[in-house]
């Protein structure tokens, strides 16, 4: 056998190592990159659940996510979307009812009982006709609510709150946009806008008195550290959506929605179990950390938020029956 190799089989080997280097390169070049934004640390529950997701669509995209609001900020993820800047992102449904107000039924407080009954009406007739006006109005496909806990009221004061008139004058930080500002006066309080990010600074200096967020988020964001007491008013089922632009999910093939949509369900599915157990052991840790923990005449507090809505202008743009339907789930 001659050892020595022409000048023409040397580039001929060189040319195919180079093509084999490269396959997966390009491989990889052929799946969609899907940039995810969520407002939510990396340290948070919802954060493994997304790279549970991304690891069950690695075959078909890449998938890209931030945290934290540092590509989008809090509320503007939607735009994003709408604008063709965001293929993926974790939205507020306060943030949907910004542009469609008959959404504002399901930003209310004291609508939905908990976690499965969340889950079931967005699995439901309900949810089919929300998801509708999403895609119809917005350009987005929802892929199902990202529960995060049950929203209770964190005050840096010691006023002892039992109902509604107790929070007068109450500065409680509520996120910017006419729902979540409503609900915050819906409690009684006086509603600040004010950033996710900005909260713990916000309470320590005490440009405001309090905040609303379940158990989970005032752990990760360190809010007991600020806080002297948490009212278990329970008076808003915390969740988002996962939300993919229309223009990615009508690019998939039927097989790449079907798996995709299973890959969202079985993350949402872990993630609301971990927030639920997580949600019972952090009543024992909030105590440990010297807080006030208590609950107050939720009856009263229901009573009152419920009134105020079904009074407001907000209700007048709800569809007909969908309350009844909603609590009837």
């Amino acid at each position: 056998m001659n050892a020595k190799l022409s000048r023409r089989e040397i580039v001929l080997g060189g040319a195919a190592l180079m093509a084999l280097a490269a396959a997966p390169a390009v491989h990889a070049a052929d799946k969609k990159k899907l940039r995810f934004s969520a407002v939510f640390s990396d340290q948070d529950i919802r954060a493994k659940m997304a790279a549970m997701f991304g690891e069950a669509i690695a075959g078909d995209f890449d998938f890209e996510p931030y945290y934290g609001g540092t590509l989008f900020k809090q509320g503007t993820e939607l735009v994003a979307l709408q604008r063709g800047n965001l293929e993926m992102g974790n939205i507020a449904p306060q943030d949907i009812s910004n542009q469609i107000p008959a959404w504002s039924i399901v930003t209310s407080g004291y609508l939905f009982r908990d976690a499965a009954h969340l889950r079931a009406t967005f699995a439901g007739d309900v949810g089919a006709e929300l998801k509708q006006m999403a895609s119809e109005q917005l350009g987005v496909h929802i892929l199902g609510p990202t529960y995060f806990g049950v929203r209770q009221v964190g005050l840096k004061p010691k006023k002892k709150i039992n109902t509604p008139a107790d929070m007068a004058g109450i500065k409680l930080r509520m996120p910017g946009g006419d729902a979540w500002q409503f609900l915050g006066a819906a409690l009684g309080a006086n509603p600040t806008p004010m950033a996710y990010a900005e909260v713990y600074t916000g309470l320590q200096s005490g440009a405001i008195d309090g905040q609303d967020n379940p158990l989970p988020n005032v752990q990760n964001m360190k809010f007991y550290e600020v806080m002297s007491q948490i009212v278990l008013t329970s008076h808003l089922v915390g969740f988002d959506l996962l939300t993919v632009s229309n223009k990615v999910w009508e690019e998939m093939s039927d097989t790449q929605r079907a798996s995709f949509q299973a890959a969202a369900d079985a993350a949402i599915e872990w993630s609301t179990a971990e927030h639920e157990k997580r949600e019972v052991e952090l009543v024992d840790f909030m105590k440990q950390q010297g807080l006030d923990l208590y609950t107050p005449d939720v009856a009263a507090f229901r009573s009152h938020v419920q009134k105020v809505y079904l009074e407001s202008e907000l209700a007048k743009s709800w569809p007909a029956g969908m309350i009844d339907r909603i609590n009837a789930v």
